[in-house]
C-alpha cells in the first residue's frame, strides 16, 4: 500500500485540502492556479451544503466551499469518474454559488443610530441603489477531474469566462471556471520546472509513492507529505480512508471491465462488418464479372455479324450494342 492517501478519493481529498491544517496548502494551490489573475492571502471554509428553500436544490454539497479574505467565493470539486452531463452540473454549481449571494446577502440596509425616535425605533435606513443590490463577488469553480471529458478540448487545463463571442473580451469577470483533466497531464518530474507543475505532478502520482521524491523537498511538499501520510491518519479517518480506497479500487475494476467489454464489442462488430463487406464484395464481384462476361459475348457476336456483312441496324437490334461500340470493333 502507498504511504500517502489517494487525493482522488473523497476522504483523501478532504485530508489534503479540506481541513484547517491543510488551509495553507489549499491557498498555495489556488494561488498557483490563479497566478497573474488573483492572489489569496487567507480564506475561510464555508458551509458546504446548499440549504436552499427549493427542494430540488437541497442536498447539493460542494467538496470545498471557501471565501477569500477579499470576498471571492471558491468551489473546489474533485471528480474521480465521468458521469453524464458533468459540465452542466459544474455550471449549475457555480450558478448556485452566484445566486446564493442574492438569496442570503450580507445586510444591505444599515441602521443609522441617530435616526431613531424617542422610543429607540428606527425611522430611517441607509438608501441602497437598486443596481447595487446585484453587486456580485467573483465565484471561482475549480474542478479536478480524474477522467477525460468529451465536451472539453483534449488538454490538461481549460479556463472558461463570460466573454464576447467575436472579440473574446471578458464581459463579466465574476464567473470563472477552471477544469483540470489529469489524464492529459503527462509531464515527468524532470520536466516540472514550476511549483504549479510540481503540485499537479504530486497530486497525480503520490498515491503510488512509498516516499516523497528527492526533487520535491520544498517546504510545501514536506507539509503535503505530513498531511497525506496514511500513518498519520486518525483511527476514524483511517477506517473511512480504507473504505474509500476499496470503493476506488472497485470503481477502477468496473471501469476496466466496461472498457474491455466495449473493446470486445467493437472487435466483434469490426469482424462482422469485415465479413459482411467481404461477402458483399464477392457478390458484387461475381455480378460485375457476369456483366462483363455478357458484354464480351455481345462484342463477339457483333464482331462475327459485322465480319459476315450483316447491316449495322440488325447488329444493334440483336446485340443491344450502341452504334459507337459496333464501329470500334
Amino acid at each position: 500500500m502507498s504511504r500517502y492517501v489517494n487525493p482522488f478519493t473523497d476522504i483523501g481529498f478532504k485530508i489534503i485540502f479540506g481541513q484547517p491544517a491543510s488551509k495553507e496548502l489549499l491557498i498555495i494551490l489556488l494561488n498557483e492556479l490563479l497566478a497573474g489573475e488573483h492572489h489569496i492571502e487567507d480564506l475561510v471554509f464555508l458551509d458546504k451544503e446548499d440549504r436552499a428553500d427549493n427542494i430540488h436544490d437541497k442536498g447539493i454539497i460542494y467538496d470545498l466551499y471557501c471565501r477569500t479574505d477579499s470576498g471571492e467565493f471558491i468551489i473546489v470539486e474533485m471528480q474521480n469518474r465521468w458521469h453524464s452531463h458533468f459540465l452542466d452540473r459544474t455550471l449549475y454549481y457555480v450558478c448556485r454559488a452566484v445566486s446564493r449571494q442574492i438569496e442570503n446577502p450580507l445586510p444591505k440596509h444599515i441602521p443609522i443610530p441617530e435616526n431613531r425616535d424617542e422610543n429607540g425605533m428606527l425611522v430611517k435606513e441607509e438608501f441602497v441603489p437598486y443596481g447595487k443590490r446585484y453587486q456580485l463577488s467573483t465565484v471561482y469553480g475549480v474542478f479536478l477531474m480524474n477522467f477525460k471529458e468529451a465536451g472539453l478540448e483534449e488538454k490538461f487545463r481549460t479556463d472558461t469566462v463570460v466573454s464576447d463571442k467575436d472579440s473574446g473580451a471578458v464581459v463579466n469577470p465574476h464567473f470563472r471556471q477552471i477544469y483540470l483533466q489529469f489524464p492529459y497531464f503527462t509531464k515527468e518530474l524532470v520536466d516540472c520546472n514550476t511549483l504549479y507543475d510540481k503540485l499537479i505532478y504530486a497530486l497525480k502520482n503520490m498515491s503510488n509513492w512509498s516516499r516523497m521524491p528527492d526533487a520535491l523537498k520544498d517546504q510545501v511538499f514536506e507539509h503535503l507529505a505530513k498531511l497525506a501520510a496514511v500513518a498519520n491518519l486518525s483511527e476514524e479517518n483511517r477506517i473511512a480512508y480504507d473504505k474509500a480506497v476499496d470503493r476506488y479500487s472497485v470503481s477502477q475494476i468496473v471501469e476496466e471491465d466496461e472498457r474491455r467489454a466495449a473493446e470486445e464489442r467493437c472487435r466483434i462488430a469490426l469482424e462482422e462488418g469485415t465479413r459482411k463487406g467481404i461477402e458483399k464484395g464477392i457478390k458484387e464481384g461475381i455480378k460485375e464479372g457476369r456483366k462483363e462476361g455478357r458484354k464480351e459475348e455481345q462484342y463477339n457476336i457483333a464482331r462475327q455479324m459485322k465480319n459476315d456483312g450483316v447491316p449495322v441496324n440488325s447488329i444493334i437490334k440483336y446485340t443491344g450494342l450502341a452504334i459507337e461500340e459496333i464501329e470500334q470493333l
